[in-house]
């Protein structure tokens, strides 16, 4: 039986030893940490429970695909329900907007709200699953590394379509250009935030994101987002794959051009096959250093990172759901400060994901489990102990402005999470949550490969390789890596 070697239990290596498990591989996966799924993870704080990473869940088809091909049913194993309401949006001026998750819904509710044509809307999201159909099978889940990709008439249809892609434009010009409203503009164009990119900067196509969330739908799993990662480590297990916790890989072994397995604990383990879901950059700087270096690549953009507050709440918001913003009065500075001064605005758009919403048992009864996150730089040397202090003291002012509370009065239990913690728990380069931002026209294209040029037998899944960051791109990394193994 082959050999596989995973290096890291992160959404897109546990994915990637379900698939090849299946495909007869006698599959270890070595994660540093003393639990799986690297940032899909929880913890608890008297009485409250936190989700401690991604609170977004969409397109459950790709974690369904994977409990079909282990010949499972997933609803025996992992359970999750559809929301109504896709986000509760708040300004400063005191206006409120609940998207809801049917389109029709939406538009007009929108359309009353915000004072725009509804055909304007109309047009706009129907545009973007245009988007969608476009790239889908070329772009996401295929590998644009492959000469096979581009020898097939779905993909010359794609390139010559090109032009409705809206690549040569920013996100925020193309919103900007379609909408009168501009907080209907500022709405979607806080979807680049999706993938940690600067919508002034990253361009039109990534309106293909809320196209994800309006039309597959929102969802959230019974048992929090963690069950995610936990629910398919089980199946991986069920399908033989031997998860070893605490076990920091130091070194991909590569011996004439080939990769022949990992050190671990200065031990050899040798395989058939290996597959990093460590960050691509930490990939080849730690455990690649005497390989040849991908220099264009490694030095890309990051995205952005984020600091999190963790708090135990000891009251009930019905204003709120499951997923909250509240928006800056100034995004574009926002973002300058984010990705052109490394820094943190005075006034950051809050996002709040309430999983007790859905969940009771996530909070004491009449109390509220809150993931406050602000989107930040990532970690380059900046004084995070003043960061956070002055963040801090921003969000609740905001907070309470917007909710007319006293949130700190409120504020039970506390835990934090900035740039440099993301950075050390999961080996991502400067705490960026997906790898290298795109914030260029052709950043999905300098994305790395999902396999290396110049080392036979080595592979690369996850948020920092093809074709991006998210739970549903680290899944279809994951079939893309899957596929290209024999």
């Amino acid at each position: 039986m082959p050999k596989a070697v995973i290096i890291g239990a992160g959404i897109a290596g546990i994915a990637t030893s379900i698939r090849l498990a299946k495909k007869g591989y006698a599959v270890t996966v070595y994660e540093a940490n003393p639990y799986t799924g690297g940032k899909l993870h929880a913890f608890e704080n008297h009485g409250y429970r936190f989700d401690a990473g991604p609170s977004l869940f969409t397109m459950p088809q790709y974690v369904e695909a994977l409990f079909e091909l282990s010949g499972e049913k997933t609803k025996d194993h992992f359970e999750y329900l559809k929301k109504d309401v896709v986000c509760n949006y708040f300004w400063e001026d005191g206006q409120f907007f609940s998207a809801k998750a049917d389109k029709e819904t939406f538009i007009e509710d929108a359309s009353k709200a915000f004072n725009e044509p509804a055909k304007h809307i109309r047009k706009y999201l129907n545009r973007n699953a245009e988007k969608y159909a476009i790239t889908n099978h070329v772009f996401l889940e295929k590998s644009l590394h492959k000469l096979s990709t581009y020898t097939n008439w779905a993909t010359v249809k794609s390139f010559l379509q090109m032009h409705k892609l809206h690549i040569s434009k920013s996100l925020h010009k193309h919103n900007h250009q379609t909408f009168n409203s501009e907080k209907l503009v500022q709405l979607f164009d806080r979807y680049a935030t999706y993938n940690g990119s600067d919508p002034y900067k990253t361009p039109g196509i990534m309106s293909i994101i809320p196209h994800l969330e309006m039309h597959f739908g929102t969802f959230f799993p019974k048992k929090g987002m963690h069950d995610i990662s936990q629910s398919l480590t089980k199946l991986a297990q069920r399908q033989g794959v031997d998860f070893v916790l605490n076990s920091k890989v130091s070194k991909i072994l590569v011996e004439k051009g080939k990769a022949k397995g990992v050190v671990v604990n200065d031990q050899t383990h040798l395989a058939d096959v290996v597959v990093s879901n460590m960050d691509v950059f930490s990939s080849y700087r730690h455990l690649l250093k005497d390989q040849k270096q991908p220099e264009r690549t490694l030095r890309q953009e990051r995205s952005s990172s984020a600091l999190i507050f963790y708090w135990g709440i000891k009251k009930e918001f019905p204003e709120l759901d499951l997923h909250n913003i509240f928006f800056s009065d100034n995004y574009r500075e926002e973002f300058r400060q984010i990705f052109d001064e490394k820094g943190l605005h005075d006034d950051p758009t809050v996002y709040i994901h309430i999983s007790s919403k859905d969940k009771k048992d996530d909070a004491p009864e009449g109390c509220e489990n809150w993931f406050v996150m602000i989107n930040t730089p990532g970690n380059f040397g900046q004084d995070w102990e003043a960061l956070k202090k002055q963040a801090r003291k921003n969000i609740i002012a905001k907070l309470n402005r917007i909710l007319k509370s006293d949130i700190e009065s409120l504020v039970e239990t506390e835990d934090i999470l900035e740039p440099i913690s993301i950075e050390s728990k999961t080996s991502s380069h400067r705490g960026s949550l997906y790898g290298a931002s795109s914030n260029s026209q052709f950043a999905a294209f300098l994305r790395h490969k999902n396999f290396s040029s110049d080392i036979k037998n080595l592979y690369f899944c996850g948020g920092s390789v093809h074709p991006g960051g998210g739970i549903p791109l680290c899944l279809l990394s994951a079939k893309i890596v899957g596929e290209q193994i024999s």
